[in-house]
């Protein structure tokens, strides 16, 4: 029954969660920088430590999530309950970070790091149990990779969603108050996010169990995991190519608002006024229909090539088109664009393979030694995410600080050039070294095979 072949209905009502996670990961990952900076007043050297702290309390946090779930036994299965007790509470604390009470500085980093670390502790609640579902809904490696398509199509739906509306959210509630614009806008896509996270709970089903004879252990789990060579290069790859998505997606509000800045622009004979919220909408949504191209064709990829390969290709592909991005004069818009959409192709396809490739490391922890912790694999693969995702962050910071950023204000020509190197060649290092990262993954897709064959035997017995 493990083997089972998804129905179109469950693919896609499990597919909708990564649309809830991705309005809020979206709003994190592109926004709550210059958010933080420009609009709550925090110094930006004082955002970098933040982002760092932070994520300390993360590296005991999520592997006790991943532990917490594997444990966690229902009627409705392991994983399934979190997605519909957690969320409202996500939701409610996710409004609360985006609140701009009229503290003093130090107050107001205070708050920062209070509302900031309860929300992402609240993404972790939420977000192990999902990732780790797809890993129990079934057991075969091919039909995984298709669910994590139906899921990243999904994902780019939700990051869609955000890049093209969020602006004009926050303007429209705002009605000139930034403040007060982001706190609706956020609580906006937070009844969205519960809708869909209770959709993922209503329509899907665990189906692949830990051994019968499997004991709990946590000092073996861990073990387990450290020893798993094919997990640790994967979580390698995606500090790497966290921290490259980040900074290039944080760059973007700063390389549009100070670098493009409004523009006259000729299309089809006629003179066209661009503004910031025009051309930033335009520069993410785009990005984000190319990505849902890209992230459709993976299986077109797969079926030719090994997972490892097309993962570390595509992303090597995608950092090198963004180094391009330093030598483009702000007037190049066709060019800027056109070559932000092959970008967005090619990494469309690499965050599909990241999570199908996690689920395949959980099976092979399960033939090395006998154990399954579906949970802690992810738990931990969502850690060396978020460990990316505040690198990122922090990096955005310290080269803000760097370069002598000014918020709301005429930036000097190194400011403007540490811009043109955050969305650039910073971001194109790391997705380079996470590619070829990838070229010394030993799980090919032969290998595969035989592991979900091995494994579908002994379940048997």
């Amino acid at each position: 029954m493990s083997t089972v072949k998804l129905s179109l209905k469950e693919k896609l009502g499990y597919s909708v969660g990564d649309t809830a996670s991705n309005l809020y990961f979206q709003i994190v990952m592109s926004f709550i920088p210059i958010f933080y900076t420009d609009v709550f007043g925090i110094p930006a050297a004082s955002l970098s430590i933040m982002f760092l702290v932070t994520r300390l309390w993360d590296a005991i946090n999520d592997p006790i999530m991943g532990m917490i779930a594997d444990r966690t036994n229902t009627r409705w299965g392991k994983y399934r309950p979190y997605l519909l007790t957690v969320t409202l509470p996500f939701v409610v604390v996710s409004v609360l970070t985006f609140i701009t009470p009229d503290f003093h500085t130090t107050g107001k980093i205070i708050y920062a790091y209070i509302t900031y670390t309860l929300m992402m502790m609240f993404y972790t609640a939420v977000n192990v149990p999902y990732s780790a579902l797809m890993g129990v809904m079934t057991s075969s490696n091919v039909e995984r990779t298709k669910l994590s398509s139906f899921r990243f199509v999904a994902a780019f739906v939700g990051q869609f969603t955000v890049q093209s509306t969020i602006l004009y959210l926050v303007k429209y509630f705002g009605k000139g108050d930034a403040a007060v614009g982001w706190q609706w806008a956020v609580a906006c896509f937070g009844g969205l996010a519960f809708a869909l996270f209770s959709v993922v709970f209503f329509t899907t089903k665990e189906r692949v169990y830990p051994p019968k004879d499997q004991q709990t252990n946590f000092k073996q789990d861990l073990k387990d995991l450290v020893a798993n060579r094919p997990w640790l290069i994967i979580g390698l790859a995606t500090i790497f190519q966290l921290i490259f998505i980040v900074v290039r997606s944080s760059s973007v509000t700063y390389y549009v608002k100070y670098y493009l800045q409004e523009q006259d622009f000729m299309l089809f004979g006629n003179l066209h006024h661009l503004s910031i919220e025009f051309l930033t909408t335009i520069f993410f949504t785009s990005g984000s229909v190319a990505g849902i191209i890209g992230a459709i064709f993976t299986n077109r990829f797969t079926s030719k090539l090994d997972k490892r390969l097309v993962y570390g290709g595509f992303l090597a592909v995608s950092a090198v088109c963004s180094i391009l991005f330093y030598f483009l004069p702000p007037q190049s818009l066709v060019l800027i664009y056109s070559l932000n959409f092959i970008q967005s192709f090619f990494f469309g396809t690499v965050s599909v393979l990241q999570w199908a490739i996690y689920t395949d490391t959980a099976d092979y922890g399960e033939w090395k030694f006998g154990r399954r912790a579906t949970g802690l694999i992810m738990a931990a693969s969502l850690f060396t995410l978020k460990l990316g995702l505040t690198l990122g962050g922090a990096i955005i910071g310290w080269m803000l600080d760097a370069f002598n950023f000014v918020p709301n204000a005429v930036q000097t020509p190194e400011a403007i050039n540490g811009i043109l190197i955050m969305i650039s060649i910073i971001p194109g290092i790391f997705g380079l070294v996470g590619g070829g990262l990838m070229f010394f993954y030993p799980l090919k897709n032969k290998k595969m095979e035989q592991i979900e064959m091995e494994l579908a035997d002994r379940r048997k017995e």
